[in-house]
Formats: structure tokens, C-alpha cells, sequence
């Protein structure tokens, strides 16, 4: 019954207003009171501030400024093996596996199409169609900046307004079309393995979503897709492992291939990401 009520209740929550307003919050500078929250969130969630460029919370001006820490140089190596893509975040999978015709499961009963998690648009969903995803589900106490799985050119960017409902598991497995119904950015590149999609969804006080090459996407929240094209002058290209973007409190991010282009490595439901290990195999193609 508790958890019934932790789901339904989210359906009447003014779940903007209160994101903004716990928004608002984070990017206070208030002093004492700022520092005081950061070792109340430290101490509830286990942070391992020892891999923290700055490990005191004192070192903090807001609490955004602590929520999107850097790490310290070298804590989370990117496997350097050119055929090998590596973890985008630290989190833990949510669900990973093939997208059958223009469907990703979501979680057991629960699924979601291409088309609606890109904002509506069949011609960014086509070449994912029969490829493969994954989504990483980032908790309060992990990493937020996401970075790159592979060397690749910004393409588009989509943002694509909606819902605001909590991403944690729970949640997940029974709000119907969840990824598809928050409010997102759907990132898209060229790589060497083909277009790669990587979305970052939204989610309760999710304060903000940024981006390296764009700033702050939202908010504010729009009541329209908004859909960027990066060509010529305006390009972006990232290596592997470089930052392309950040959660102000946390969220989750789903990535899709093309068909036949990546293996995962031995990924498991439930399994613990970090930054840079191995998250997928190049295919080789085959002489014929």
C-alpha cells in the first residue's frame, strides 16, 4: 500500500513547481546553511567525497556546485582499447538489451517506443530501429556529469518538454512510459559505430539539465519540441570520455545504436556503472 501511494501521489504533485522551487534552492549561495545540507546529503547517501576533486563541504559555494563535483584526476580511467565504448556515467542498469522494431523495454510489463522518447520524430528514430539501448539510472549519492562512450560529432539536439515523475526504480516499473512521458534532451552523433542517440530524462527536482556545448537546456520548461541542428561551423566533437553534459540532482540516461554496429560487455540488470570501464564492443565487420 505504501508504495501504491509513493506512485499515485506523483500523479497529483505539482511536480514543476516543486523542482523549481528545490531548483532555486541548490543554486543558493547560504553560507552555512548550504554547507550544514551538503554533509546531511554526504552522511543519508554515502557519497565517497574521497574521489571528489574538493573534498570538504565547506569547498562548496551552492549545493549544485557540490551535486556536480568534479572527480579527481585520474579516479575514473577511460579504457583506452579503440574498439571498445566505455560507461557513460556512474549509476547502476536499468534495462539494457535489443530494441525490437521501434520498442524499448522499459521495465517487466512496461514498454516505450523510439519514436516518442526522440520527441515524436520517426526520421531520428529510424536508424535505431531493430539496434540496441541501455538505460542507466544514476542515483542521488553517484557522479552526475555524462560523458562520452565514444569519439563522435554532436548531430541534433531535441528538447522535448513533459512530465517531471521521480526515475527511481520503483517508479519506473509502474508509471507506463516513463522516459517517453518526462521532460528530456535526446543528444545525436556520428561515431565510428554510427549514430548514437544518449538522452538524458528528466525527473523530480531535477533542477536543471545542461549541456557542454549549450548551457543550461532547462529550464525553463517549454510547451513545444525544440529541435537543433549542429553543422559546419557550428559542429561539436567530443572524445571518448570527454564531458557532454550534467544533471543538477540526479537523473537517468538512455542510449541507442544502430543495428549490428556494438556487443554490450556483460551488462546485467542491477549492475553497478562507473565513468570509463567497458560498456560495449565495436562488430568488426566480416570480409565477404
Amino acid at each position: 500500500m505504501l508504495n501504491w501511494f509513493k506512485v499515485n501521489f506523483q500523479y497529483v504533485l505539482p511536480k514543476h513547481l516543486i523542482s523549481r522551487l528545490i531548483g532555486k534552492l541548490a543554486s543558493a549561495d547560504a553560507g552555512s546553511f548550504t554547507t550544514w545540507l551538503i554533509k546531511l546529503f554526504i552522511k543519508q547517501y554515502k557519497v565517497n567525497m574521497d574521489e571528489a576533486m574538493y573534498s570538504q563541504p565547506k569547498d562548496y559555494r551552492t549545493f549544485n556546485d557540490f551535486f556536480t563535483r568534479a572527480l579527481k584526476p585520474g579516479v575514473r580511467p577511460i579504457v583506452e582499447d579503440d574498439n571498445t565504448l566505455c560507461h557513460a556515467v556512474d549509476g547502476k542498469v536499468s534495462q539494457f538489451g535489443d530494441i525490437l522494431g521501434e520498442d524499448l523495454i522499459q521495465a517487466k510489463g512496461h514498454k516505450y517506443t523510439l519514436s516518442a522518447l526522440l520527441g515524436g520524430n520517426p526520421d531520428l528514430a529510424k536508424p535505431f530501429k531493430g539496434g540496441k539501448f541501455a538505460t542507466i539510472y544514476l542515483s542521488p549519492k553517484d557522479y552526475h556529469r555524462i560523458h562520452m562512450p565514444i569519439e563522435g560529432t554532436l548531430t541534433d539536439m531535441v528538447y522535448v518538454p513533459g512530465e517531471l515523475f521521480s526515475v527511481n526504480p520503483l517508479t519506473t516499473e509502474n508509471v507506463p512510459g516513463l522516459f517517453a512521458r518526462n521532460e528530456r534532451v535526446v543528444t545525436l552523433y556520428d561515431t565510428p559505430v554510427g549514430k548514437v542517440a544518449i538522452v538524458l530524462v528528466g525527473a523530480t527536482i531535477v533542477a536543471s539539465i545542461d549541456t557542454v556545448w549549450a548551457g543550461t537546456v532547462t529550464p525553463p520548461a517549454g510547451k513545444n519540441v525544440t529541435h537543433w541542428r549542429y553543422e559546419g561551423d557550428e559542429a561539436v566533437t567530443l572524445a571518448k570520455g570527454e564531458e557532454l553534459g550534467q544533471f543538477k540532482l540526479g537523473s537517468t540516461i538512455v542510449v541507442c545504436f544502430e543495428s549490428d554496429r556494438v556487443e554490450f560487455a556483460d551488462l546485467a540488470i542491477a549492475q553497478e556503472t562507473r565513468l570509463g570501464e567497458p560498456f560495449a564492443q565495436k562488430i568488426m565487420p566480416t570480409d565477404t
